[in-house]
């Protein structure tokens, strides 16, 4: 589709006005059995919604108002932030609900036992010094005495 540069001087010598055939339109002559055409309108502008929406972006212009202070992309970052955190949320209840009715009893005995230990722990850091002392001295005996024996 490379034209020799001869070939374009000819297509520029033939049409003046740079090959643009809608300069100059045929029904400017005046002939009555043509239809004058008329400007398409543009089907966006148009409409009422944009109509309206472009109404309110004047409005607001004049007024000094800004249409929002963040960013769009600001925007849908911290709304695809929020959807995931509330379908975390979600798997996390359904997850809770799925658990088996065996390990439901495994995590109540868990929790009894952690209770337990921890009421054990309460229960030796108020006893007397000497009670301590004998526990340990009781250890260390045994654990002697079996060193003994071996």
């Amino acid at each position: 589709s490379f034209l020799p540069a001869s070939m374009y001087t000819e297509i520029q010598r033939e049409r003046p006005d740079g090959g643009n055939i809608l300069t100059h339109p045929d029904y400017i002559d005046g002939n009555p059995d043509l239809i004058k055409p008329k400007k398409l309108l543009n089907p966006v502008k148009a409409s009422k919604s944009h109509q309206e929406l472009h109404r309110e972006l004047l409005m607001n212009h004049k007024r000094g108002l800004g249409m929002e202070s963040k960013p769009e992309l600001q925007r849908v970052l911290e709304h695809r932030r929020r959807d995931l955190l509330i379908k975390q949320k979600k798997e996390e209840e359904e997850a809770k609900k799925l658990q088996s009715p065996f390990e439901k009893e495994l995590l109540k005995r868990h929790q009894r036992l952690d209770q337990l230990e921890k009421e054990q722990e309460k229960q030796e850091d108020h006893a007397p010094e000497f009670i301590k002392v004998k526990e340990n001295l009781r250890r260390t005996s045994t654990v002697t005495g079996d060193e003994k024996a071996a």
